[in-house]
């Protein structure tokens, strides 16, 4: 059995970017392996967001974009925003 897949979900720059809100992608990779996978897909355009992103594991700062995703994790692609 595949493990399961993971989502991404792309918030304000970073969906503009994608041309989405979210897809699913298969597991068994690292968030370094995942973005790379991301600029090929979507282009320069996502490339540069995710050069600032802040990213999200299943809600949590991820720290370590070395280590393999969790099967079925969601990961949050959070520009930078502005504002007050």
């Amino acid at each position: 059995m595949a493990p399961t897949p993971l989502t991404v979900r792309y918030f304000a720059g970073a969906r503009a970017a994608a041309g989405h809100a979210e897809e699913v992608l298969p597991a068994g990779r690292s968030l370094d392996d995942l973005t790379a996978e991301l600029v090929q897909r979507h282009g320069d355009r996502l490339a540069a967001v995710l050069r600032v992103a802040s990213f999200l594991v299943d809600g949590v700062t991820c720290h370590d974009r070395e280590a393999p995703l969790p099967a079925g994790a969601t990961i949050d692609v959070l520009p930078p925003f502005a504002g007050g």
